[in-house]
């Protein structure tokens, strides 16, 4: 079954040229484009698809607020949403991840990256664009102290955490510490309770404020 994904930019050059990227992979599907936030919201409410791909810059409504919307806090049945803009500005990266985006890319990242950001968004992961990852980690965890975990972590626990941190993946993680993949997913979700954190961006955020890794 394809993953179903909604658009969102006030180009519709830009527009055009994603959705021409995602639907050359067999397994993605453009269900719905919008020009601005405000239309994104509503489309995704509609369609309820998997992911929503978001420009930053829109009218009416921009990414980070319609993300705000679809994946913040407190949203009962939140959509995984991904970030995309042309500007490499930190504050853009701090917004969307903070609003509930599961990643953000730069216009230039590819469609290899493209595709797969939007798999990572759908199965629970998350994606940064490589190039801004260790920076925006290490700037923004220096801006506020780490909450302290409802119950301690665990030595296995600590150790996922670390690799989630470094950016692997569930089966790299499984592949590196020689364990099932069913069990890393056991101690992320773990994780994520302890630390109330919603994504494996705000897990590897948490490593850095509390300084489990070097900044």
């Amino acid at each position: 079954m394809s993953l179903r994904v909604v658009i969102a930019d006030d180009q519709e050059l830009v527009r055009a040229g994603l959705r021409m990227i995602l639907e050359a992979e067999s397994d993605i599907e453009v269900v719905g484009e919008a020009a601005n936030g405000r239309r994104a919201v509503e489309l995704a409410r509609a369609l309820r698809p998997d992911v929503c791909l978001l420009d930053v810059r829109m009218p009416v409504c921009d990414g980070i607020e319609a993300t705000r919307q679809l994946a913040g806090p407190g949203v009962a049945e939140p959509i995984a949403v991904v970030v995309i803009t042309t500007f490499d500005l930190d504050e853009y990266v701090h917004g969307a991840i903070k609003a509930g985006a599961r990643g953000f890319l730069l216009k230039d990242a590819g469609p290899a990256l493209l595709a797969a950001s939007i798999r990572a968004a759908a199965s629970g992961e998350a994606l940064i664009a490589p190039a801004i990852t260790a920076r925006w980690l290490a700037r923004f965890a220096a801006l506020s102290a780490p909450r302290a975990p409802s119950e301690p972590l665990t030595e296995r626990e600590d150790e996922v955490l670390l690799a989630v941190a470094r950016g692997l993946t569930n089966q790299e993680i499984a592949r590196e510490l020689f364990i099932s993949l069913s069990t890393v997913k056991t101690h992320i979700a773990s994780l994520m309770n302890k630390l109330e954190a919603r994504n494996r961006v705000e897990l590897a955020l948490w490593a850095y404020e509390a300084q489990r890794i070097a900044r």
